[in-house]
């Protein structure tokens, strides 16, 4: 399958997965409509996403992935015309041009679709990795290990070696000696969880995919707002309640400090995604 040319630094704004909070009413709770926020990005090298929202798995409802209480949580359309394969052949792309997933972390709706790109090598903090492998009990409903049985290429990252932004962080890929995806811890939803950084084109700054730090797109900007629902749901969702919060905060200071040149923006919010459509 031959593919359209690539357009180095391009970035491409999916939505991997629509899902409904089971805990709407209205609007007053919680949002009718959550989303799976992933990036396509064009290298010369090949294609990265961040993240993979749901896959032609999840589609076909294979078991091993999601619980039934899950699907009843989260209430997610499951369409192939979603999944980042789907997307990804609608623009022309070969799915074997994508060389590199980063992961934000490891809960079933953000790498269900790692099958569908089994060629791919897939970059991720070691205690996520972990925590995914060996998880506690409360942990197992979140990591579905059918997710990645193919046995994908991991490369495992340690924490923060180097600085982003005031942030410990990892360069997870650079071209030509720049660093243009970072990894930056944020845990606290997860063990392992982590912000991504993405350098736009150009001098255009940079786009940071702060995962599941938060849910509601109002948390990052000051006075801070979370719809009632969502706020209950990520405190239940979170290992280290505390650590996301502190970490929520100095999201905030980021995104107030750099409101010019750093697009700060989270997994689920459509708020979010809708900005850049």
């Amino acid at each position: 399958m031959s593919g359209p040319d690539r357009r180095p630094g391009a970035i491409h704004h999916l939505n991997c997965g629509t899902m409904s909070l089971a805990v709407t009413f209205g609007e007053r709770l919680a949002p009718r409509r959550i989303v799976a926020h992933c990036l396509l990005v064009e290298r010369s090298e090949g294609l990265l996403l961040v993240d993979t929202g749901f896959g032609m798995g999840d589609v076909r409802r294979e078991p091993g992935r999601m619980t039934y209480s899950s699907r009843q949580l989260l209430r997610p359309a499951l369409d192939p015309a979603e999944t980042a394969i789907g997307q990804l052949r609608a623009m022309g792309h070969d799915p074997r041009d994508v060389t590199d997933i980063v992961l934000t972390h490891m809960d079933f709706d953000h790498v269900g679709g790692l099958g569908d790109f089994p060629q791919a090598t897939v970059h991720v903090f070691g205690a996520e990795l972990d925590a995914a492998t060996h998880p506690t009990l409360r942990e197992r409903s979140r990591y579905r290990k059918a997710m990645w049985a193919h046995g994908p290429k991991w490369r495992v990252l340690a924490d923060a070696g180097d600085q982003w932004e005031g942030f410990g962080a990892v360069t997870a890929l650079d071209t030509n000696g720049a660093d243009d995806v970072v990894l930056v811890p944020l845990h606290g939803h997860t063990r392992g969880h982590c912000g991504v950084a993405v350098r736009r084109p150009g001098d255009a700054g940079w786009l940071f995919h702060a995962g599941d730090a938060f849910f509601d797109h109002r948390e990052a900007h000051d006075p801070p707002a979370c719809a009632p629902g969502l706020a209950i749901f990520q405190r239940l969702m979170a290992v280290d309640h505390g650590q996301r919060m502190r970490n929520l905060e100095r999201v905030r200071e980021l995104r107030s400090a750099h409101t010019g040149d750093i697009d700060v923006f989270c997994a689920h919010a459509a708020a979010d995604l809708d900005r850049f459509a």
